[in-house]
């Protein structure tokens, strides 16, 4: 049973939409196993929540009843998630995850018939939701994978130049929207030091020579907290900049689903009308503003997380894999081919660990993507590779 691919147009009459690989139930059932032996090396989750949360659990004591809508504001977890951030109450926007905030970003700025400029590789997500908004998605290949795959910002600059040039009107910008991943899921790497400001820099620069207004740029931060430095900072100088933050990966709440957009006032309010009521729980509310008001919780679990990332790719190597260096959660893992990757796969599906797989086509459809767990959950993927390797 080969994995689902991360991103597929399901009909030429539809819209791109994002398909998970297949479920833990699916497995267990494919290959005769119980399912709590499944394992999943594919959603780039943590291998269990922080103890705090089981204790705020365990007391059902929440600010709101279960039984009523969260207050609107999101008060609390706003106002813990700014003392962490270090940014204004009025600058942040609450969504259920980080992927809701993508889709309110979309829908705030890609007009029907607009467009976006994607480096790929990177997250699905990006273009799936300029696809459907019924706007051109304009994919920029990133540099090799020898140069960490970093962006390629004179491309990036060139591609928008065009579209602004098949784009008359002067007072739109030349592109609607940039999204960009820092660290880059899924290449697990992150831009070199200065290179997203380069790209700022550029794109205000030609919307000045142009006479036009900069493009919105959306940067997502999902795995800021493993390895790199936010540039949260780039705000100020680039004021169309919407940075994206999330609690499903160092903070290990993915299931209560919390993430952050980021931005001045006055762009946070242009997303905000897109809002729905009540999308973040009572319970998602409390949990994360607990957490986010412990300056220890993230910290200690990156660091936790990373000491075993580290041990887990130099296993994979030992084990006669080409895992790539990381500086997220999980690692990359390069094959000789995809007809290698798709046997790998299905080898380690078959055992009951789940990977990420790419499609055909993809630039990286000769890799598999893997979630750092815990010890005894890579341990038993280590094994299999040198089953894998040695068969």
């Amino acid at each position: 049973m080969p994995a689902t691919t991360p991103a597929t147009m399901v009909s030429p009459t539809k819209p791109a939409s994002w398909s998970w690989e297949a479920t833990s139930e699916s497995v267990a059932e494919r290959y005769g196993l119980p399912v709590e032996q499944v394992v999943r090396f594919d959603q780039n989750t943590s291998p269990a929540p922080p103890e705090l949360v089981a204790d705020l659990l365990a007391a059902g004591r929440f600010e709101v009843s279960l039984s009523e809508y969260p207050p609107s504001d999101y008060r609390r977890l706003i106002e813990a998630a700014a003392a962490r951030y270090g940014v204004a109450f009025e600058e942040l926007l609450v969504g259920a995850g980080a992927d809701e905030c993508l889709d309110l970003s979309a829908k705030a700025f890609i007009p029907h018939g607009g467009s976006a400029l994607v480096p790929v590789p990177t997250y699905p997500m990006y273009g799936i939701l300029t696809d459907q908004r019924g706007a051109e998605s304009i994919r920029v290949p990133r540099r090799p994978m020898d140069e960490s795959f970093a962006l390629d910002v004179p491309a990036m600059r060139a591609a928008a130049a065009e579209a602004g040039a098949r784009r008359p009107d002067t007072s739109r910008p030349t592109v609607d929207l940039v999204w960009l991943c820092n660290p880059n899921n899924p290449t697990a790497t992150r831009e070199p030091e200065g290179r997203v400001a380069e790209l700022l820099a550029g794109l205000r620069a030609d919307a000045e020579a142009a006479a036009r207004p900069i493009p919105t740029v959306l940067l997502d931060e999902a795995y800021i907290e493993f390895g790199s430095e936010s540039l949260l900072s780039l705000r100020h100088e680039y004021p169309r900049l919407v940075v994206l933050r999330t609690l499903s990966k160092a903070y290990g709440i993915a299931g209560l689903r919390v993430g952050f957009a980021i931005a001045l006032p006055e762009v946070i309010e242009e997303i905000a009308v897109y809002r729905p009521p009540g999308s973040v729980s009572v319970v998602s509310v409390d949990v994360g503003a607990a957490l986010l008001a412990d300056p220890n919780i993230a910290a200690d679990r990156v660091e936790t997380i990373t000491a075993e990332r580290d041990r887990f790719i130099g296993a994979l190597r030992e084990a006669g894999w080409v895992a790539r260096d990381s500086v997220t959660n999980f690692v990359l893992v390069e094959l000789e081919s995809p007809a290698s990757a798709d046997a790998v796969a299905e080898g380690l599906l078959s055992r009951g660990m789940i990977p990420r797989t790419f499609p055909a086509g993809h630039p990286l459809d000769h890799c598999i993507r893997l979630t750092v767990r815990n010890r005894e959950q890579d341990d038993r993927l280590v094994a299999a590779a040198r089953e894998l390797a040695s068969g």
